[in-house]
């Protein structure tokens, strides 16, 4: 190891370093400043900017900090007369073509060159030519372009190479002429393009939805946390007097790195849709009209209170969308069991749920995020996985690029993927279990291994099968990963159990994607029909979500928002259900058509950026925010809602303060599982009976929940016209 370091000086202070560092590294680490443009330490080295120069000894001219690697015995000023003068020069250069239009730029108050200009410009420029002026490109809906600011240090190229994998920009031209674009015109659209706008160290690149909105000055920043995939993004929300203005990453190494899916950056505009419900509503000679929230909780209560008592506890279903928060899970979860209620689930996209006894209790990868970059083995089944969790897919590639993973898929159709794979399977629905079974042959036969019972029938393996078995089996650390895909088959109980004995065979983790948010939470929760808080198993299940809209119930109650032909499976048979029931109750931040077909009484509650929760992610992980935005009119948090209402039910243990106070009950009551990655090895002792009724069909990823489906920037792109397809 000691062979590694580098014995260094700093502005005459000693400093170490390990062999191939670059000078920028080790300043970085000593916390010096040197001053960049091109570098940004998750992109390969350009040292297109030359802002970095500094003074090396022995050196005969300055040397970029980011290109150049450090020796033994090096010394380097960063502040010498000669490393600022050519720091100086370098910036007189960059603003000889740069328009200087600081007054009308989104970037200004926030962008790199403003600053080090002011650090390392002139007071008057000495340019006195015309200055160049580049065509601005149309990339799309979500980034704005203004190519005259552009100082080519090419971030934005690196990162759709790099780290997107499909290089939807390039450089054209050269000198002068030189020029960022698209080549051939067309809008980028990759699920993590939007990056590029952070990336940007100028205005050249900014947010459309955006443009021209406020400054930065005006805004104040708070962490939040992404509501639309089970990875829980770390985001921050800019907010200026209580409105949500725009959304940019939040680093954290362990989640997300630096990076978000442009679903989770543009999303925010779905907070203020035009029918966002800011009042609550009471169904009167057949119309719904604006009452007071007296009126309406009061109402509510009433009417399970009396459904209860009438035609029982058993004709009542309670539904919620996954993206609920913790506490609110944990809420709805015991008002709906102090009445007496069974029916109550979160799973509104699962068909097959008759082995839901072997469901693990905290559905999740069964390790962390960073764990799966370090994977040796990885077959996905039942995932497309880009348009599910694009910073799992990122993630996901990183295992395949850097770490040689071996990356095996089988789908029901073959989707794009922007690294290597060692075997694709695309086969039809109906047959992903009999492929994944020969897969699960492949693997005992070249281990020596005796066939699992599930296994018994698997064919005799081809070539492809061979291939995605070798992949699972490579090194020690292995993953078969169930997509949203695979939770959305028909079924998904046999896929499973197949599944869980090739993991087995493998010497492999068995891990979940869960869709929504917050599923990992609401599982906890106990916000489904078999389990109590904890995972604990209930003597006498109650239906899951298909069975209590086929069943007719008498009464529903919505909380989150859910829209029953857009967030859920059972489309049809949903709105039929909720059309024939005697009472719906709907607590939700819209009030779409559905909603008022059906909803006897509709209390408003607040979106993701108005309320305070936690979320729990896919590998465990507790997350905890506050409301960032203030709630649109009479809106108010899910959870203060649940407190009064279960309050006015006369049930125990409903006197909250904060959801601080509601969080920690939950905690407790769950104890050793409570912030811990729960074991996801399949143990079931299921038999093979074939699918349920439904059709496997895709969820396109702007899609996925009520907020994305009304945030109209999204709604523009190309992706988004892609339409649901049916396996």
């Amino acid at each position: 190891m000691s062979q590694d370091i580098v014995n260094l000086e700093v502005n005459g202070v000693a400093v170490q370093g390990r062999k191939g560092q670059m000078i920028i590294h080790v300043t970085d680490a000593a916390n010096v400043y040197v001053p960049r443009f091109c570098y940004h330490e998750k992109l390969s080295i350009a040292a297109n900017c030359r802002m970095c120069l500094v003074e090396v000894e022995k050196a005969p001219k300055p040397l970029p900090a980011c290109a150049t690697p450090i020796s033994e015995g090096m010394k380097i000023y960063t502040k010498s007369p000669k490393a600022i003068g050519a720091q100086k020069a370098t910036m007189e250069f960059l603003l000889i073509n740069h328009p200087l239009d600081c007054p009308i730029c989104d970037q200004g108050g926030e962008c790199e060159l403003q600053d080090l200009a002011m650090g390392f410009g002139r007071d008057a420029a000495r340019y006195e030519e015309t200055k160049r002026v580049v065509k601005d490109k149309n990339l799309g809906p979500l980034v704005s372009t203004d190519m005259t600011r552009c100082i080519h240090c090419t971030r934005c190229v690196r990162f759709t190479a790099e780290i997107a994998g499909l290089q939807e920009l390039g450089t054209l031209g050269r000198g002068e002429q030189t020029q960022i674009g698209t080549f051939i015109e067309h809008s980028v659209d990759h699920e993590m393009s939007g990056n590029i706008i952070d990336l940007c160290p100028v205005g050249a690149l900014n947010s459309k939805p955006f443009r021209y909105q406020g400054r930065s000055w005006e805004m104040v920043q708070q962490p939040i946390v992404s509501p639309h995939d089970a990875v829980g993004t770390n985001l921050n929300a800019h907010v200026r007097r209580g409105k949500l203005m725009r959304v940019v990453p939040r680093a954290n190494e362990a989640v997300n790195e630096t990076w978000i899916a442009d679903r989770d950056r543009f999303s925010y505009e779905g907070v203020y849709a035009d029918d966002r419900l800011e009042t609550p509503l009471i169904r009167r000679n057949g119309e719904l009209v604006p009452t007071t929230w007296e009126v309406a909780l009061e109402a509510a209560a009433l009417a399970l209170k009396d459904g209860v008592a009438s035609f029982g506890p058993d004709r009542i279903g309670v539904l919620s969308l996954p993206s609920a928060t913790s506490e609110e899970a944990w809420l709805l979860a015991r008002l709906a069991r102090g009445l007496g209620i069974r029916n109550i689930d979160h799973r509104l996209r699962q068909l097959d749920t008759r082995d839901q006894a072997s469901d693990a209790a905290l559905p999740g990868l069964g390790l962390s995020l960073a764990e799966l970059e370090a994977l040796d083995g990885l077959l996905i089944v039942g995932s497309d996985l880009r348009q599910e969790a694009p910073v799992l897919a990122h993630r996901v590639r990183k295992a395949a690029l850097y770490n040689k993973a071996q990356v095996a898929f089988v789908n029901p159709a073959e989707f794009e993927y922007l690294f290597p794979v060692a075997s694709y399977r695309a086969t039809p629905a109906i047959r992903m279990i009999a492929e994944l079974a020969s897969i699960g042959r492949a693997i005992a036969e070249a281990s020596g291994q005796a066939l699992a019972p599930v296994l018994a029938g698997a064919g005799v393996p081809t070539d492809g099968q061979v291939a995605a078995a070798r992949a699972l089996a490579s090194g020690s650390r292995r993953l078969l990963l169930l997509g949203g895909l695979a939770e959305r088959h028909p079924a998904f109980a046999d896929l499973r159990a197949v599944a869980g004995a090739v993991a087995t065979a493998a010497g492999a983790t068995l891990g979940y994607l869960p869709g929504g948010a917050n599923a990992a939470g609401a599982a906890l929760a106990g916000l489904l029909p078999h389990r109590e808080a904890g995972g604990k198993a209930v003597a006498q299940p109650g239906l899951a979500a298909g069975a209590m809209l086929a069943a007719g119930l008498d009464a529903y109650v919505l909380f989150g928002g859910v829209e029953p032909a857009q967030d859920s499976v059972f489309g049809d048979a949903a709105e039929t259900a909720l059309a024939k029931a005697r009472f719906v109750l709907a607590l939700t931040p819209y009030a779409p058509a559905s909603v008022r077909r059906h909803a006897h009484v509709v209390l408003p509650i607040g979106t993701f950026a108005e309320t305070s929760g936690s979320f729990v992610n896919l590998e465990g992980r507790w997350q905890s925010f506050s409301a960032v935005a203030r709630p649109l009119g009479d809106c108010r948090p899910g959870w203060k809602v649940l407190r009064v209402l279960g309050n006015l039910l006369d049930l125990a243990g409903f006197d909250y303060e904060s959801s601080e106070q509601v969080r920690a009950e939950f905690v407790a009551a769950l104890g050793a599982l409570a912030g811990k990655a729960a074991d996801t090895a399949y143990r079931g002792q299921w038999q093979l009976q074939g699918p349920v009724p439904g059709r496997l069909t895709s969820l396109p990823i702007y899609q996925s929940d009520p907020i994305v489906r009304r945030a109209p920037a999204l709604q523009q792109t190309r992706t988004a016209s892609r339409p649901a397809v049916a396996y």
